[in-house]
């Protein structure tokens, strides 16, 4: 949520064998194996842990005067817990960065460290945690006037957070942004003119590249983390704009995120603004339909496709409406995306939903209808993985003067034995024994052909041909 939104709402190795390099472990954990896809229809339904660690105060100089600026408690981990006792899959973690950070955009280490704190305190009471970049006091808005320096800072921020988290488990996902990712002064929507719209994606475009670009180079389980990219604007409609280009990943484990705050006359505000008269109701037949629109259109572009999608905020003003009607559109929003094989995250901020200090769901009702959906059928099954995969060993054979150079990949580790022969022979010889997964054969015949086979237990690999040539 924008800080505009967020105060509204606060506001309310043989023959001549040579081993080469030594094997690394192939063995893999389910959450390892486990597409993006499956990863976000496994949260199920999520909370956001809003006006927390991404609140900003100028008088603030500590991790706490941060955190507690916008009227939360110190979080604790019985406020966790809560969250997951209520029912909650995942929590999205809004981070402001910027609070405690020098001019060289350094992050001060208590403050990561105290992310780190909640996102631990998450984990360990059986939730996925999802960190992000928020508004963080607007300075991604300069992207479009000062890119380079922007972007320094943007690398400069994602580098730290990725090295501070790249050693703990795939249930943690990185967010690129909150929905800053526009920029009005080289497009606005609500021009007759689509002049600069093609730049102003492609500024995206090249930030979530950049993201992903970073957390993928910084190793550890960052190669295989789950990332999730913000949409442009995080507005349904735009983000499945054909101008929206997804990144090239080379892990392929990503989502996107989209936030629903429609009709924002209902959701952001409490009183008439002068862009809007403020609703105190929901629930018409139109109303529904234009719900049911655009979780479509979101579920055509992407889910229908393979791409999987949170809808990272969702949520209204409370003053101005009876707790009936927020009820109803809460409900709706959340069962439309999630049948849709969507995750649905309420914004949730102190004094909201749920409560900080009696760590309860303050709606005992509306928490009982989201868990009712949380039973629907979805319109994307997760895959079943109550079965250990089949195992299986791939070789590769490459030749060259005199020699062979074998590599394989293999479901499980152990010992693995190396068996060739002439391709014009039925008799197979076992060269040797090893626990690595390449060997170098030397003292070959040239433009004769052999056959290589690894066995490991009652795993037979499929054979590879190869002739060595001068």
């Amino acid at each position: 949520m924008s800080f505009l939104m967020a105060m509204v709402i606060v506001a309310t190795s043989f023959v001549g064998v040579s081993s080469s390099v030594s094997a690394t472990s192939t063995s893999t954990t389910t959450s390892e194996n486990m597409s993006t896809m499956d990863f976000v229809l496994s949260m199920g339904i999520g909370i956001n842990l809003g006006n927390t660690m991404e609140a900003i105060n100028s008088n603030g100089k500590t991790v706490r005067s941060f955190e507690t600026a916008w009227g939360s408690p110190v979080i604790t981990k019985d406020i966790i817990q809560g969250y997951a006792d209520a029912g909650f899959g995942v929590i999205r973690i809004p981070v402001a960065w910027s609070n405690m950070m020098d001019s060289k955009y350094n992050i001060d280490e208590a403050y990561i460290e105290r992310v780190q704190q909640i996102v631990d305190w998450v984990l360990e009471c059986g939730m996925k945690a999802i960190v992000n970049i928020h508004w963080d006091g607007g300075w991604i808005e300069n992207f479009s006037t000062d890119k380079d320096e922007c972007m320094k800072k943007y690398k400069r921020i994602w580098t730290q957070i990725s090295e501070a988290f790249k050693d703990y488990p795939l249930d943690l996902m990185f967010e690129s942004m909150n929905e800053e990712g526009c920029w009005n002064d080289i497009w606005n929507r609500y021009s007759s003119s689509t002049s600069g719209k093609a730049e102003a994606y492609a500024l995206l475009g090249e930030i979530n590249q950049a993201f992903v670009d970073v957390v993928r180079d910084s190793g550890g389980n960052n190669e295989l983390r789950h990332l999730l990219i913000a949409g442009y604007a995080t507005d349904a409609e735009l983000t499945c704009d054909e101008m929206f280009v997804l990144p090239d990943d080379p892990s392929n484990r990503y989502a996107i995120s989209i936030h629903y705050y429609t009709p924002s006359t209902f959701t952001v505000i409490s009183e008439d603004a002068s862009w809007g008269k403020a609703q105190s109701t929901w629930g018409t037949k139109s109303d529904y339909a234009t719900l049911n629109k655009y979780m479509d259109l979101i579920y055509d572009t992407y889910v229908a496709n393979g791409i999987p999608v949170i809808i990272g905020e969702y949520g209204c003003t409370t003053s101005n409406k009876t707790d009936e009607t927020v009820r109803e559109y809460l409900t709706a929003v959340c069962e439309a995306a999630y049948t849709r094989g969507m995750c649905p995250v309420l914004w949730d901020t102190p004094g909201g939903f749920y409560d900080r200090k009696t760590c309860t769901f303050t709606d005992s009702e509306l928490l009982e209808e989201f868990m009712e959906i949380a039973t629907m059928d979805r319109a994307v099954e997760m895959s079943d993985y109550s079965e250990e995969p089949e195992a299986t060993i791939t070789v590769t054979a490459t030749a060259s003067d005199g020699k062979v150079k074998l590599s394989w990949t293999s479901a499980s580790d152990g010992e693995y034995s190396v068996y060739y022969k002439r391709s014009s022979s039925s008799e197979w010889k076992l060269a040797c024994t090893t626990s690595k997964l390449k060997l170098n054969i030397s003292g070959l015949k040239n433009n004769t052909s052999y056959d290589f086979k690894i066995v490991q237990g009652d795993v037979e690999s499929e054979v590879a041909t190869a002739t060595p040539k001068a």
